[in-house]
Order: C-alpha cells, then structure tokens, then sequence
C-alpha cells in the first residue's frame, strides 16, 4: 500500500467514525489520522472517495461549519439536505451549529 493509499485509508476509517448527527471539519480528520495541517488533503481523499454512500463524507464541512459549495456527489444543497436528514442544524448562516461537531476523541482510532 502507498503512502498515499495508506493516508487516504486512515482518512475514510476517521469520517465513518463520525457518529450519525455529527460532522467533523477537515482539519479534526487531519490531526485524528496524524496529519495536522492536511485539511487540503483530507479534502482531495473525499472528493476521489472509492465508496460514495458507505464513507459519510457529507458530515465533513470546514472549520467554521459551511458545506461545499458543490458537494462531490450530488452537487450544490446535497450535503445540507443530507445533514438535516440525520438532525444537523443550521444557524442564521448557514453554517452548521457548534454543537453538531464530533469531539476528537470521537473520531480518533483507537
């Protein structure tokens, strides 16, 4: 396996521990595999992600809680619908609330 391919394993193992009515920023999955600083990476491993529908990567959003503009698989919208589904809530900006975001040790292996 490659370095890559081994980065790229750790980061889907992390976001299908996020827990359903959660979501977790890039950079929480790039520190929970070892990668602080990686969120650009952690981005590209969801955008190319081999298992649409089993990795849950609608319930990873930036820092400051906002969806992708054109979330990968079902374009603009389809992250938040997907979000309000499980629960998540938004606030005035659209941004997911605080209180939705996993806690490290959530998403952390063991």
């Amino acid at each position: 396996m490659s370095e890559k391919s081994g980065f790229f394993e750790a980061v889907y193992a992390a976001v299908e521990r996020i827990p359903c009515g959660k979501v977790a920023s890039y950079g929480q999955i790039a520190a929970a595999v070892g990668s602080p600083g990686a969120s650009r990476a952690v981005g590209w491993a969801l955008h190319v992600n081999p298992r649409p529908g089993i990795v849950p990567c609608h319930r990873v959003v930036n820092r400051d809680g906002r969806t992708a503009p054109a979330f990968a698989f079902g374009g603009a919208n389809v992250q938040r619908a997907l979000l309000e589904k499980e629960g998540v809530r938004f606030d005035d900006d659209g941004n997911v609330e605080r209180r939705y975001f996993a806690a490290d040790e959530e998403i952390r292996s063991e």
